[in-house]
């Protein structure tokens, strides 16, 4: 004989399948929540690191510039006492130039020539005297050209002064100073090697090279005065004497 449910069952079922919903859908959000609180964990983590490894940046950035700026301070130092080495080898270099300088200028000028003003401004020259006649002049620019002193002799102004006449001409002659056996460029200026050093090339006699002993350098003005024959301009007294001369 067949059995006929009569109970809701319909019902029934449709309560459980909507538990069950009920129960999934919390469980789908309890995973959401656990999935989003995770990777706001992990992600907040992330910038935890990161923001503390900008700091340690930051940190060493602070370091480095403090470092950057002591290296400046130390390079200024440097390039301060490398030109005061400079200035002292220069110093060290020319510290016999001025004693030369004043033999040669004994020794080169002629009679009937007298100097007035003598001016340096570095490597040049500027001589302002009086003469008795262009042809002196010529004479002392020669001298000049022959002098390992002294070098490129440049008449600026020569006039009829008329002040003394004894001495009527007056005039003013620019040149270069130089080293024995110096090599100069085109305006004047000493030609420097890869090293730095001044070019210079040998020569014979009194004009010994700069790069000659310190015993040869200091007996240069002895030995040009021993070998130069006796003449008025031996001593300043008798070149100061000079404009009293006839050509």
């Amino acid at each position: 004989m067949a059995k006929v449910n009569l109970l809701p069952w319909r019902a029934e079922r449709r309560k459980e399948r909507q538990q069950a919903f009920y129960v999934m859908l919390g469980l789908a959000v309890a995973a959401a929540l656990v999935i989003g609180l995770g990777a706001y964990m992990f992600y907040s983590q992330q910038i935890d690191g990161q923001n503390a490894r900008n700091a340690y940046l930051t940190d060493q950035i602070t370091q480095l510039d403090a470092k950057i700026k002591e290296i400046e301070a130390l390079d200024r130092k440097k390039e301060i006492l490398l030109r005061r080495k400079d200035v002292i080898e220069q110093l060290q270099a020319n510290r016999s130039q001025m004693v030369h300088l004043f033999d040669e200028l004994v020794r080169t000028i002629p009679d009937g020539v007298r100097l007035t003003s003598v001016k340096q401004d570095g490597n040049k020259l500027t001589l302002q005297g009086l003469s008795q006649s262009n042809a002196r002049v010529s004479a002392y620019m020669r001298n000049i050209e022959s002098s390992g002193w002294m070098t490129n002799p440049d008449l600026n102004v020569i006039e009829a002064a008329g002040g003394d006449k004894a001495l009527p001409y007056q005039f003013t002659l620019a040149l270069t100073l130089t080293k024995p056996g110096q090599v100069l460029d085109a305006n004047g200026q000493p030609v420097l090697g890869s090293d730095g050093k001044p070019v210079t090339k040998q020569v014979s006699g009194a004009a010994a090279s700069p790069a000659s002993s310190a015993a040869t350098a200091a007996t240069a003005p002895a030995t040009s005065s021993a070998a130069a024959p006796a003449s008025p301009a031996a001593s300043p007294a008798s070149a100061a004497s000079k404009g009293g001369a006839t050509p």
